[in-house]
């Protein structure tokens, strides 16, 4: 069950509780589930019984009550926990967590992406200044993801080694107003409306993306991997580091754990493959903090795209990367021991890991490199 699954489910408890007479709430558009706070415990948490309980004239841990009823009749949910004020904490079976890791191997680094267009062709409007050539450069990735295309416009001439260095892609770039060009808009005529009288939007959205606190010093001499992070880690209110630090390989650098969590995943899959066993997705015991990670991925990247905040992602990343390093030390069978079905799981689980970092990093215009 996916974060976007289980935010139904959640909606479909409320629902049911009012059809059933026992809350008096307007059923919200969305019900919000995160990873477990502190306090918390389960693979999800929601908060939605504190959101409803005035509306209700209850208080949110009766409203909790009344919904954790009705989510324990899901036979995806294994226990529902109410903790706190009135969270709901949720745990799902092994066979759902499984299906995450199978849905991630199948859509590769496109997990999280849009399954087709977003028929929008959005002008990203960039001051000429590196940073924000960077941001509006991951940016336009992020958009790209959700189906849209995109199209950036310079108030100035980006300089070259923006394109050569930091890997921003200049092609086609308009300093005066939008570029269609390479759009795709056969079949949709000049009123915006498809052949089968769908709409479909071809004018270009303008969109100011949010200027950057500008770099202090010169990136440049980082190289394209360390300069772009550097460049996108920070929220774009916050001044950036540029800094020998974001080169070292120790464990206080964030994009150095983001990059070997990947290749460690690289590596398992390798000496594996030497031991004659390959993953198969199944269900894996302690590893719900990671579950949790992956299965909110699609909803990172929709935020990053809709907020125009690479830098919710690069953090999405860390976080990442730091729920998958524990796991690696019992994916691969110890001494004499031989493949397990449990080891194949956990293999498959540090896989679609290694696959949302690399997939992640790719938005970000990174390189994952397989070997560090």
């Amino acid at each position: 069950m996916t974060p976007v699954e289980l935010s139904r489910t959640v909606l479909h408890a409320v629902r049911r509780a009012v059809d059933e007479g026992e809350l008096s709430v307007t059923v919200p558009e969305r019900a919000v589930v995160t990873p477990p706070g502190p306090g918390g415990c389960g693979d999800y948490a929601t908060n939605i019984a504190l959101q409803l309980a005035r509306a209700a004239e209850q208080p949110p841990r009766r409203v909790a009550e009344i919904l954790r009823v009705r989510l324990l009749d899901d036979r995806r949910i294994t226990d529902v926990v109410v903790t706190g004020a009135g969270f709901l904490n949720l745990s799902l079976e092994g066979a759902a967590s499984a299906a995450l890791v199978d849905e991630i191997l199948r859509r590769g680094r496109r997990y999280g992406h849009a399954a087709g267009a977003g028929g929008n062709l959005v002008q990203l409007q960039c001051p000429a200044e590196v940073r924000a050539a960077v941001v509006a450069d991951a940016t336009a990735r992020l958009l790209r993801s959700q189906g849209d295309s995109v199209r950036i416009t310079y108030d100035g001439r980006p300089a070259p080694e923006w394109e050569s260095v930091l890997g921003v892609d200049t092609k086609g770039v308009d300093t005066k107003g939008v570029d269609t060009k390479g759009v795709d808009t056969k079949g949709v005529d000049t009123d915006g409306m498809g052949p089968d009288g769908a709409d479909v939007t071809i004018r270009p959205i303008p969109i100011p993306i949010p200027i950057p606190v500008p770099t202090p010093a010169d990136p440049l001499p980082l190289g394209r991997d360390a300069a772009r992070w550097a460049l996108l880690y920070p929220a774009a209110h916050d001044r950036p580091r540029i800094t020998g630090d974001h080169l070292v390989q120790r464990e206080t650098n964030p994009l150095f754990r983001v990059r070997y969590a990947h290749a460690r995943t690289r590596a398992l899959l390798r000496n594996a493959d030497d031991l004659g066993f390959r993953p198969e997705p199944g269900p894996v015991s302690g590893a719900e903090a990671l579950f949790a990670v992956l299965g909110d991925h699609p909803r990172i990247l929709t935020a990053a795209a809709t907020d125009h905040t690479p830098d919710r992602l690069a953090r999405h990343l860390v976080t990442v990367a730091d729920a998958t390093l524990p796991l690696l030390s019992a994916v691969l069978p110890l001494g004499g021991e031989k493949p397990s079905a449990a080891h194949r799981a956990r293999l498959a689980l540090a896989e679609a890991a290694g696959t949302v970092l690399a997939g992640g990093l790719s938005l970000l215009g990174i390189e994952a490199p397989d070997h560090l």
